[in-house]
């Protein structure tokens, strides 16, 4: 991300980047160290997910970098917070909400109330609100995505890994994609080095995971909000490829 995040920022002219963090330290959660990488190499604020506590530090990170957000349907008696309005370099300010789904992971409380309790103040202060809705089921995701068409200017989904090809504006301006991907190994399974997730699959045994080594991919969306009304005019998904002694491969898609 030091070596890439620049040179997209500049091809894209984003004004704001976020990003989902939580398998950040090798794979598995988010320590200070990797969140001040993070937040160096260009990224103004850090979601997470339902692995945010894996790495014991993160407990005092969160309660003390307001750039790295917990899911805001965790319990109240979380450290940390879910929500935020942060400022961009040129000035505008983004509301940023973060929340995780329940199907097929940890009971927590309803991600839709919880949009519901927190989208209001984040309104107050701006109109640009995006959403990480860091959950299992597409299902759970698209749902959430139409129930805030038209009241947040991004519903984006991370998680599974795997970017999906699904990017659009619904009917009321609000951009959406079930999810944004990856940054990680290309060759692999999720991140994972692929000969140890097939041992456990074919064995039902234990294996250590470590991050694969190879080719990184990079995955990302570019949504363009309308700062007056907070609604999306486009999202772009963004599908590259850097092996580490070579030029990047490029592929983008656009929907409207």
């Amino acid at each position: 991300m030091r070596a890439r995040l620049k040179p997209l920022v500049q091809q894209f002219g984003a004004d704001f980047v976020m990003a989902n963090a939580e398998n950040a330290a090798g794979g598995l959660g988010i320590t200070r160290e990797t969140a001040e990488e993070l937040l160096a190499a260009g990224v103004h604020v850090l979601t997470s997910g339902n692995h945010i506590w894996r790495q014991r530090e993160a407990v005092k990170l969160v309660e003390e970098e307001p750039r790295v957000l917990r899911p805001a349907n965790f319990p109240s008696a979380c450290p940390g917070r879910g929500a935020g309005v942060f400022v961009a370099p040129g000035g505008g300010k983004v509301g940023v909400l973060n929340v995780t789904g329940r199907t097929f992971m940890e009971p927590l409380d309803c991600p839709f109330r919880a949009t519901d309790e927190e989208i209001p103040a984040l309104q107050e202060r701006t109109k640009v609100v995006v959403v990480d809705i860091h959950a299992e089921a597409t299902s759970e995701k698209i749902a959430l995505g139409w129930y805030l068409d038209g009241r947040v200017s991004a519903v984006l989904g991370t998680h599974t890994h795997v970017q999906t090809a699904d990017e659009r504006i619904l009917p009321n301006g609000t951009a959406y994609i079930t999810d944004v991907g990856m940054t990680g190994p290309r060759d692999s399974v999720l991140g994972v080095s692929r000969n140890a997730v097939i041992a456990r699959f074919r064995t039902g045994m234990p294996h250590r995971f470590e991050v694969a080594p190879g080719p990184v991919l990079v995955n990302a969306v570019v949504v363009d909000i309308d700062e007056q009304t907070g609604s999306a005019r486009t999202i772009e998904r963004i599908a590259r490829e850097f092996a580490p002694e070579s030029h990047a491969t490029t592929s983008t898609s656009r929907t409207q």
